[in-house]
């Protein structure tokens, strides 16, 4: 199987630049789908409490035969769990719904500035950090201000921020800070939900003279960007195929042109507007 690139976080870690994405996986699914993922040669996986799926995860990596020195999984933290003392409670369900003793990342899901007490959760991943339970620590979905906030007032600025981004949503203002700041971009929902997006005919068109997906197309974009991509299927032939990106290159001009397809569209709510629903 062909290496998968990695990402060397600011703490040192390396995070492979492509993993699995179990979002709206059920935990039976979820099962066989991190299995077979495995099996591809995904070494990278990423679950959430909220995705009611870490026990599914947890048994398929515990079977899979591969060392778990060589995974990297992580795992986030839900809206209702924020404060110092909720986080910590909530980190240890999810350790024991994995079956693991520790994760690789660790990740704030949304900021949910309502509650107004992201900054205490992220001084309870300081703790779970320091205490070596999580190699890796980050939030998900913060925009620039919210991250700004956190990085002002404790001592670990975020290793990683998950965020929305495809050809759509290129979030090249975020992107420039995190660069600003050593924070990893890492991308949800590279793939659009699958949707209209990958009727693009500019990316037909580049995949077509690659012999390749759309699919396959953009997650090499993602690779050759330096972002972090997670996506996720439940189909066996599509895990495969998404796997099957690190035997071509795309062209400069290729890059910019799909670069260009950005018009600010999201698939997922925006993390503010969500915050004030």
């Amino acid at each position: 199987m062909p290496p998968v690139p990695m990402i060397t976080l600011s703490n040192g870690v390396a995070m492979p630049q492509l993993g699995y994405g179990v979002f709206r996986v059920h935990n039976e699914p979820a099962e066989s789908a991190v299995a077979t993922a495995i099996e591809v040669g995904y070494r990278s996986i990423d679950t959430a409490a909220y995705y009611r799926n870490e026990e599914g995860v947890g048994r398929a990596v515990a079977s899979s035969g591969v060392a778990r020195d060589d995974l990297f999984i992580t795992t986030k933290l839900w809206d209702t769990d924020h404060g110092y003392d909720n986080a910590l409670r909530a980190f240890d369900v999810s350790l024991g719904k994995l079956g693991l003793d520790h994760v690789d990342l660790y990740l704030i899901h949304w900021p949910e500035p309502r509650r107004n007490a992201y900054v205490e959760t992220w001084r309870a991943l300081e703790r779970i950090y320091a205490e070596g339970r999580a190699r890796a620590i980050g939030v998900s979905n913060f925009h620039p201000h919210r991250l700004a906030e956190v990085i002002d007032a404790c001592e670990i600025v975020p290793m990683v921020n998950q965020i929305e981004l495809h050809p759509w949503l290129t979030q090249t203002e975020l992107r420039a800070f995190h660069a600003e700041h050593g924070i990893v971009t890492e991308g949800w929902s590279p793939l659009g939900h699958g949707g209209d997006l990958l009727k693009e005919p500019v990316l037909l068109d580049i995949a077509a003279a690659h012999d390749k997906s759309v699919a396959q197309v953009i997650l090499r974009w993602n690779i050759q960007l330096g972002i972090v991509a997670i996506p996720k299927s439940a189909t066996p032939s599509r895990i495969a195929e998404n796997f099957d990106i690190f035997d071509f290159s795309l062209t400069e001009a290729e890059l910019a042109a799909i670069n260009a397809l950005h018009t600010g569209t999201r698939t997922g709510p925006d993390p503010e507007a969500r915050a004030a629903r």
